[in-house]
């Protein structure tokens, strides 16, 4: 102590260097108890309601009251500026981008019009505008039934309470357009009373019990991919389960991979549609995201949906799911890179070489099918029987459906490259035998000369070749929406306003 003052005595400034410190190091002290008590205050006070939700409550602004971090990055889905080699949320002309899927397709919706699908904001807009649900002129001529409206709003689940399921699933889908108003949100995945996750859509609950399994077994971490699986699933509309209804049915009683999907749809001999030129009866795969995921790496790992495609956000101390839900591969730091340490650029080429190598074999597959249903067309105008064809028409079935189950996932080829790759290479193994039958029926029918592939460079030739009427079926759509679809809006805003306004006592 002695030495201590001496050394002070010797230098007086010393003194006042140590006082000043000190004054220093207790003001940042200070500064940083402030801030661990005002973000203390902030968690306290973050979840304060302030609108009371209702039951079933369809509006994302009003839960929007009580969660803003949320319900902001939610309307971020809005933002269509992202666009990857393969994807993004930008909307791309699909049928442009690859015209024989309009042959695929052909005497399907789906050749009509197929974009690559934007965000969860634009869910009722898009379904409105899409060629494939028609140009109904009142409630009662559709032309699609409601059940198509099922995954794109949290007026769903409020009207199958009013009305039943089986009811929500009978009629035409212009029935519903002046309910189904608001886009997919936060009644869709969550509780009004405890905000926890939960299955809003019957379907899910119905699948689970088929398999034995018990839904609200689920834990957290699975009902953060299970609130998507909701809707991101192969499904088909069952119409053996209530009279007249168009029941929404998932096709995983025998398991998620595209032979057993197959099995299950053989056994009950369903399918979706006819095709316009080979007669084959045809499946569509919806886009069985979750099916692929539950079949790779990352579902194996415990990684969820949300994990990366819903990566945690901090902001003002407060930590939070980001629900702009999108591409991982616009927030590589937020998701990605939570887990692998490579660099950005490392990681995107990761991505692109597997859909590169899935892409160039998908492609393949495509001509194959192609060249098939052109051979069969002509196998019938020659005279071929319904026996002869039969073994063909379902080789062409089965080949056609594993590249749709591959085409229609978002992300399969990231998702499950092993069983994606091995699901691709198995179709193109059963469209190279049928037609090598198409071949040889030919040659028994007096053809023994190449069938041509036909000019289908652009969509307008495709859609020429397959006999739509693209002018017509534009000029109905648009009266449609000049028409009809601002009388829903119109009878949803007057729904929705008395709401709001007390009861009389």
């Amino acid at each position: 102590m002695n030495n201590k003052l001496k050394i002070t005595e010797k230098r007086p400034w010393l003194s006042w260097v140590l006082f000043f410190a000190t004054i220093v190091v207790v003001f940042l002290l200070g500064l940083l108890a402030s801030s661990i008590v005002e973000r203390r205050m902030e968690a306290t006070f973050v979840s304060v309601p302030q609108a009371d939700i209702q039951s079933y409550e369809p509006r994302n602004e009003i839960w929007g009251e009580n969660f803003p971090r949320q319900f902001q990055s939610y309307y971020n889905t809005a933002d269509t500026s992202f666009r990857s080699k393969y994807g993004g949320n930008a909307m791309i002309d699909m049928l442009a981008e690859g015209p024989e899927l309009v042959v695929l397709w052909a005497g399907y919706g789906f050749s009509k019009e197929y974009n690559q699908g934007r965000g969860h904001y634009y869910a009722i807009k898009d379904v409105r505008n899409i060629l494939r649900t028609g140009a109904p002129t009142n409630a009662n001529d559709g032309p699609m039934p409601t059940t198509c409206w099922t995954c794109k709003s949290p007026d769903v689940p409020r009207v199958m309470e009013q009305e039943g399921v089986a009811e929500f699933y009978t009629g035409a889908w212009s029935r519903l357009g002046p309910e189904i108003v608001n886009p997919i949100g936060c009644a869709d995945c969550h509780d009004n009373e405890t905000m926890n996750l939960r299955i809003s859509r019957p379907a899910l609950i119905e699948a689970y019990k088929r398999m034995g399994k018990d839904v609200n077994k689920s834990s957290y971490q699975e009902m953060r991919s299970l609130v998507c699986a909701q809707c991101h699933v192969e499904y088909y509309f069952n119409k053996d389960i209530a009279e007249g209804a168009n029941y929404l049915t998932f096709p995983w009683d025998n398991g998620y991979t595209a032979e057993a999907m197959a099995e299950y749809y053989d056994n009950m001999e369903f399918s979706d549609w006819t095709h316009a030129l080979s007669r084959a009866p045809m499946l569509k795969a919806q886009h069985p995201d979750y099916e692929v995921f539950m079949t790779g790496i990352h579902a194996i790992r415990g990684v969820s949906c949300a994990d990366c495609h819903m990566p945690y956000n901090s902001e003002g101390g407060q930590k939070f799911t980001d629900h702009k839900m999108q591409s991982p591969l616009n927030n590589i730091s937020n998701s990605c890179q939570v887990c692998h340490r490579e660099e950005t650029k490392r990681l995107v080429q990761d991505v692109y070489e597997r859909q590169d190598r899935i892409a160039e074999s998908r492609v393949k597959l495509e001509e194959l099918l192609v060249r098939a249903h052109v051979e069969a067309k002509k196998a019938w105008d020659l005279g071929a029987t319904e026996n002869q064809m039969e073994d063909i028409l379902q080789g062409i079935r089965h080949a056609q459906w594993r590249w749709d189950y591959v085409a229609a996932t978002h992300g399969g080829s990231f998702h499950s490259p092993v069983e994606i790759g091995r699901t691709v290479a198995n179709g193109i193994t059963i469209a190279q035998e049928t037609r090598i039958d198409l071949a040889r029926l030919l040659a028994e029918l007096g053809h023994n000369e190449v069938v041509p592939y036909p000019d289908i460079s652009t969509k307008a030739k495709a859609q020429e070749f397959i006999g739509l009427d693209m002018d017509k079926l534009n000029a109905e759509k648009e009266e449609f929406l000049e028409t009809l679809v601002p009388k829903w809006d119109e009878q949803a805003a007057e729904r929705e306003a008395s709401w709001d306004t007390p009861s009389a006592n």
